[in-house]
């Protein structure tokens, strides 16, 4: 997968821009491009782009902004800390849909109703931002990604000629429920972008954020207008399925998330049981429960404080997973304990049963997967707080 990006970001990287004075003909068509979901969790929310095709020229050129090179200097450095930069790749089309057509996913064409002149205005701005000193962009899977910057670029262009009109989706959904219908909840990348992110992604989205995902791109210009001389007319001129393809689910692993922290839970709880009955403290399994939530904690803080994730902040997880576990952990090791240990895991409880208000209220919703977790927490904290002196 990794080869495939870098080869696209190479072959981009060669195609000169067209000056800008080439005028298109008035056989020209500007197009958004929607690509299916594919298998892997980056490409889980399919994708967008803009095709410009020009049969007089002999002009066929798509411009992807989802392009991002493994290889750049401080890459994962700059992910972790929410400082990526993807690019605009500006390549033959055909490049293009012959790799959604090996991956097998499904490709759908929207032309949009345009005059020549804002055709050759679209041109203008995307040969523009193509240059090698306007292609990199600071991405945010949110607000700056492929699939938003289609509806600020449309924007930018036609201003208050074009009328997005929502009818047809969903209405009074948050940034995190729009997500958790693209990606399962039984996956472990649903359970880690649930775990990292915060509140702020719990928020309502409008019609216009929902763009951040190329199937509301797709949809919703689908039905919204442009006004040409004072009269609404259809914002698409024309649809085609360039790829007709099966929508492509990921596949669910034996080892999902529920699964496994269901049977570590059972078995955490039935220790908990049997400690309670024979009057002892297993010091290994409360190690670790409280370094694992520590060290999860301990990220959490991380992304919050320390990353530029617009999303990261104000992250409720923290009420369960809870940083200073991690220093505590290593003092359950001891076999005295000191009194206000004790008041330590009361205070720990009265953080998780804060955890059901939040979510039913949906301030924020958390990952379901976690719930085995919560039970388990529940019952050996509130084990430790009656058995610790």
């Amino acid at each position: 997968m990794k080869k495939k990006y870098i080869l696209l970001f190479f072959l981009f990287a060669f195609i000169k821009p067209y000056n800008s004075q080439v005028n298109l003909s008035v056989y020209s068509e500007v197009s958004l491009i929607t690509a299916g979901p594919g298998t892997e969790l980056f490409e889980a929310f399919g994708h967008s782009a803009i095709r410009i095709k020009d049969p007089v020229l002999q002009i066929d050129l798509i411009y992807n902004y989802g392009m991002f090179d493994f290889n750049a200097p401080n890459f994962y450095s700059n992910f972790t800390k929410g400082k990526l930069l993807y690019s605009l790749g500006r390549y033959n089309f055909e490049y293009f849909l012959e790799s959604y057509k090996k991956d097998k996913r499904w490709v759908k064409q929207q032309v949009l109703n345009l005059t020549l002149q804002e055709k050759q205005t679209f041109f203008k701005y995307l040969e523009n931002n193509a240059l090698p000193e306007n292609a990199t962009y600071l991405y945010d899977p949110y607000f700056n990604n492929c699939a938003t910057k289609l509806r600020d670029i449309t924007i930018s262009i036609l201003g208050n000629k074009v009328v997005f009109i929502d009818e047809n989706i969903d209405k009074n959904q948050s940034f995190r429920q729009l997500m958790n219908k693209e990606i399962h909840w039984n996956t472990w990348g649903n359970f880690g972008i649930n775990l990292a992110l915060g509140s702020k992604l719990d928020q309502k989205a409008t019609s216009d954020q929902y763009m951040y995902l190329p199937k509301y791109v797709y949809a919703i210009f689908k039905n919204s207008q442009l006004f040409i001389r004072n009269q609404p007319e259809n914002i698409i001129l024309r649809e085609d399925v360039l790829l007709d393809f099966e929508e492509q689910k990921q596949e669910l692993s034996i080892f999902n998330p529920f699964l496994i922290f269901s049977i570590l839970s059972f078995v955490g709880i039935f220790i908990t049981i049997s400690d309670y009955k024979k009057e002892k403290r297993s010091k290994w399994l409360d190690f670790t429960i409280l370094f694992t939530t520590g060290v999860a904690g301990v990220l959490i803080i991380f992304l919050w404080f320390f990353t530029d994730h617009s999303t990261a902040p104000n992250n409720f997880n923290f009420l369960w997973a809870f940083a200073p576990n991690l220093i505590i952990a290593f003092l359950m090791l001891k076999n005295n304990q000191q009194k206000w240990m004790k008041f330590y895991f009361i205070f720990s409880l009265v953080l998780l049963i804060n955890i059901p208000i939040l979510w039913i209220s949906e301030v924020q919703l958390f990952p379901v997967a976690v719930i085995p977790v919560l039970m388990l927490l529940f019952f050996r904290y509130l084990f430790l707080s009656k058995a610790l002196k």
